[in-house]
Parts: structure tokens; sequence; C-alpha cells
């Protein structure tokens, strides 16, 4: 089974969420990279770009797919893990700590009521294992 900290939120986009104050920070799981495998390339989005529920925000690239990234809130990113366009790889070994992708300020708090729990999510994984 992947690592699924109790304390995020997830995504069936396999994108984990932590909130702090009115601001997230945004990843993809252990579970999302490993599915992935290696990862080589990793297309950003800028800072202070406003992006609304389920749009694409980037691009994950590994030795075996593609896959888009997804906002699931609404608001402003307020930074972005620029580190990762040159060492895309952190992504494999540190996917819940370095591997933070972008930060966004909610522009509605209620849109993470639809979000899984830990537990939740492993279910949802292991579904799909």
């Amino acid at each position: 089974m992947s690592n699924i900290p109790a304390d995020l939120m997830y995504t069936k986009e396999d994108e984990w969420i932590r909130k702090e104050g009115n601001e997230i920070t945004l990843g993809i799981t252990d579970f999302a990279q490993d599915s992935l495998s290696d990862i080589v390339y990793l297309e950003l989005p800028s800072e202070g770009d406003e992006i609304a529920t389920g749009d694409t925000f980037g691009v994950v690239e590994s030795v075996k797919a593609a896959a888009d990234l997804y906002a699931p809130v609404s608001g402003t990113i307020t930074a972005v893990n620029d580190d990762l366009a040159d060492a895309p790889e952190t992504i494999n070994t540190d996917p819940y700590g370095e591997a933070w992708i972008i930060k966004i300020n909610l522009s509605n708090a209620s849109e993470l009521d639809g979000l899984m729990d830990a537990a939740a999510y492993g279910k949802y994984c292991d579904e799909r294992a």
C-alpha cells in the first residue's frame, strides 16, 4: 500500500492537499508517482495565475506516461515549486515534502468539502490496484 499521510486531503486525480489557513499546498500522491514510475519532466503554471476547480494547471511526464494536473479548488497560485523543473525526480523520492507543486490562495474554502480523507483515499487506491 502507498504512503497516505493522515493529515492531508486527497482528490480522485491522485493529488494531495495540505490546508494552512486560507492557503493550500498541492502535490501528487505516492500512489500517483509509483504508478507513473520515473518522473522526467514537469510543466508548471506561473505564480499569480488564476485557476478554477477542474482546470488543468500543468503536466507531469514520466518514462511511462504523461498526466495532466487538475486544480481541486479555485483561487490564485501564490507559489510554484520551481526547483522541480530542474529535479522532477524529487516527486519520486519525496512526494509529500520537497516535491510540493503549487500553493493556492483559496477563493472558496467550501470546495475542500468534496475531497477525501486518508482512509477514503486508501480505499480508492485499493480499488484501482
